[in-house]
């Protein structure tokens, strides 16, 4: 019984020094695949399209209102905002609520979402494999993919990821 106690504090402490150390997911910008580009409107009805913010890092959010998920992301992401928008960081919410701006215009108003958001569609979902939400991908200032994450990201590895993004991108500009 001692011995499997042991065994189990071993395990997790391996784990625990395994996640600390291990190298982030983002594969390297040779392999990566180009984001499909959109045009959609924010809520004003401005056309927001993705191809403009090349340059940029872009933290592209696919959630709704009703998703439990999605509603504990939304602030870290206005927190990534502000902390990284000086330094080449755009997030993008693209809403995937079935009433569109009927909802997610209250929404916006109670959280008062500091991001750009945009309504989403089935074809864009299809685009970009979106079939559970929430779904948050990392796009590259070249415009593509660095990763892309089903379900609640690891707050803690994600602002890694994307700390790595906007500094390989500072060191080696085009």
């Amino acid at each position: 019984m001692l011995r499997r106690i042991f065994v189990g504090i071993a395990l997790g402490v391996v784990l625990v020094i395994a996640f600390l150390v291990w190298p982030t997911g983002v594969p390297a910008s040779n392999v990566r695949k180009t984001a499909p580009n959109f045009t959609l409107s924010d809520s004003k009805g401005t056309s927001v399209r993705l191809s403009d913010y090349k340059g940029r890092v872009v933290l592209l959010d696919f959630w709704a209102t009703w998703c439990h998920g999605c509603k504990i992301e939304i602030p870290w992401y206005m927190e990534f905002q502000n902390k990284y928008k000086d330094k080449g960081l755009s997030v993008i919410g693209v809403s995937m609520d079935e009433d569109g701006w009927k909802s997610v215009k209250p929404f916006l108003e109670e959280k008062k979402m500091n991001y750009t958001v945009v309504v989403g569609n089935a074809d864009l979902a299809k685009l970009y494999g979106v079939d559970q939400l929430p779904v948050t991908l990392l796009i590259d200032r070249d415009g593509k993919i660095a990763d892309s994450h089903a379900g609640i990201v690891d707050k803690n590895a994600f602002e890694k990821e994307i700390a790595l993004l906007l500094e390989d991108s500072a060191k080696n500009p085009k």
